[in-house]
């Protein structure tokens, strides 16, 4: 029986992947369409991508499939080729290439079932997904922008619409997904005869946003098509002013792609303008936080000068402080609080 998952270290893996002279392209993928066996689904893809050496995230579930990956240039014809036909929902789906790129986005393929292809919270019988807004491409996207009856809603999380966003756009300030969905139907009770455009990186949450708001009242509900992935490619290719500001934050080792030449962020240490996102070094920590060269060097990568000297502690006494803290990515949020000074893990009532 073939095995159908890494065992592989990251470390090697990683060190393979830095080693390859071969390019890459990173692209992601979405479709919501029905998938009877996702389990089924999930290992035969799996199997196939693993002989084009595609490395990546992968999410399967009865409702569609969600995709970041990287794929060998060699291999992207096979790859299209495979995944236009592994089901007929599939055929000629739209790819979202990556804008900036060194092919260095991922390092192993994982493949997960899921629920939900993303995490909605929506426990609702008669919401219908496919209910969808219509899709703006960048042309309307910069004809609406300016327009005083339309609000552009950004779907994705703070940390995201912190380093850049479309131009007067709202935020809903949250770090997760089935947190903002019921927070930006509030936000906008009163607007309910304005155009509501909502976007997100590359199309998959702004889509179900956009039924869900369809599905609480708003008539005239709209999405960005491909997300700012596409927006930002199209607008350049037909040579359109760009009116996303900042970076777009991307969920890889990239963690960002320049959009635009402004910096909207602030180093979350010493406050300088700053759009670099990167991990805490302490392995205790790994705060996403956004850090300036100067306190990269200061703090030597850590959030804290606690985290910093908790670095520097022998291997063992570090796992001894390790054991028993709460496992999970840690996110800096302004709207919630400051970085720890005293303690890199917030207490629970700090929460």
């Amino acid at each position: 029986m073939p095995v159908l998952h890494n065992r592989i270290s990251n470390e090697e893996l990683k060190a393979r992947m830095l080693a390859e002279t071969e390019p890459r392209t990173t692209v992601s993928f979405y479709k919501y369409f029905h998938i009877a066996d996702p389990k089924t689904f999930r290992d035969t893809l799996y199997q196939q991508l693993e002989k084009l050496k595609v490395f990546g995230r992968i999410y399967v579930a009865a409702e569609g499939i969600n995709a970041q990956i990287s794929v060998p240039q060699g291999n992207f014809d096979a790859f299209k080729h495979l995944l236009f036909s592994a089901d007929p929902a599939l055929d000629n789906i739209r790819l979202n290439i990556a804008l900036e790129d060194d092919g260095k986005s991922f390092w192993v393929l994982r493949m997960k079932v899921r629920e939900r292809i993303v995490a909605d919270g929506i426990d609702d019988d008669s919401f219908d997904p496919t209910n969808v807004g219509e899709y703006l491409q960048a042309d309307r996207v910069n004809a609406m922008i300016d327009d005083p009856d339309t609000l552009f809603v950004d779907m994705r999380n703070h940390y995201e619409y912190e380093v850049g966003h479309f131009e007067n756009a709202l935020e809903v300030p949250s770090d997760t997904f089935r947190e903002q969905l019921p927070m930006a139907v509030d936000m906008l009770k009163d607007k309910k005869d304005k155009n509501i455009v909502m976007y997100c990186t590359g199309g998959i949450r702004c889509e179900k946003a956009s039924a869900y708001m369809r599905h609480n009242g708003f008539p005239n509900v709209y999405h960005v098509e491909g997300g700012i992935i596409e927006y930002a490619r199209r607008a350049k290719e037909q040579g359109l002013p760009l009116k996303f500001i900042g970076k777009n934050f991307v969920f890889d080792e990239r963690m960002g792609e320049r959009i635009s030449d402004d910096v909207i962020a602030h180093c979350h240490q010493c406050g300088v303008p700053c759009d670099t996102h990167t991990n805490c070094k302490n392995d205790g920590c790994h705060l996403l936080f956004i850090q300036c060269p100067s306190c990269a060097a200061s703090f030597e990568g850590c959030c804290s000068e606690t985290c910093r000297e908790e670095l520097k502690l022998p291997r063992e006494e570090q796992r001894a402080r390790r054991a028993g803290r709460e496992n999970g990515v840690k996110i800096f949020n302004k709207s919630k609080g400051l970085l720890q000074t005293t303690m890199h893990i917030p207490a629970p009532e700090e929460k």
